[in-house]
């Protein structure tokens, strides 16, 4: 069981480096500094109970999932500002109005995407994903720790039970044999 204090030196050393991040993620400083205070008090509320060992990679877990809160409130968010701000009213003189004909996609979003692009998107993520599910079983770990869960070098190394050189040599096996597999599958990153 974490102490107080323990908790409290724990917040104290994780916080620039969450901030970080958070802002690297978001790309606002505002949102990012919320991420994070929010992140910190879900760790304090739910799980200050747990020992000092285990808050590191709760806490990181926490982190992504704010952020990922974060993402799909803003996707929600946009969608209806976009929704909205997209309709111009009824021109003077005009009776034969149709919302749904002012309405124009913004340009880059999923709502302007083509069928056929989100097709193609859907495929290669779907190739991507068999490509690292037949990676070697140690390879994959390092490889989604370190960069689908933004562990670094030594927390990766801890939850997998090795060196740290032995992350690095993991991950990087992985990162070629990935890059080889989808260029020859016609897929450039």
């Amino acid at each position: 069981m974490a102490t107080d204090k323990e908790l409290s030196d724990f917040l104290e050393n994780v916080e620039r480096r969450a901030f970080k991040q958070a802002v690297y993620a978001v790309r606002k400083d505002e949102s990012a500094l919320d991420i994070v205070q929010d992140a910190m008090i879900k760790l304090a509320e739910k799980y200050g109970d747990k020992p000092a060992a285990e808050l590191p990679m709760l806490f990181q877990r926490i982190l992504q999932t704010t952020i990922l809160d974060y993402f799909r409130r803003e996707k929600v968010r946009n969608t209806w500002v976009s929704l909205f701000s997209g309709m111009g009213g009824p021109k003077e003189g005009s009776e034969d109005f149709d919302i749904l004909e002012s309405y124009e996609a913004e340009q880059g979003s999923e709502a302007s995407e083509s069928s056929a692009d989100k097709v193609e998107r859907a495929q290669t993520l779907q190739l991507i994903d068999d490509e690292v599910q037949k990676l070697p079983a140690r390879q994959r770990e390092a490889f989604l720790m370190r960069y689908w869960q933004d562990m670094d070098v030594a927390e990766t190394a801890e939850a997998m039970g090795c060196s740290e050189g032995s992350v690095k040599t993991h991950c990087s096996r992985a990162t070629h044999t990935l890059a080889e597999s989808l260029k020859a599958k016609g897929i450039k990153l």
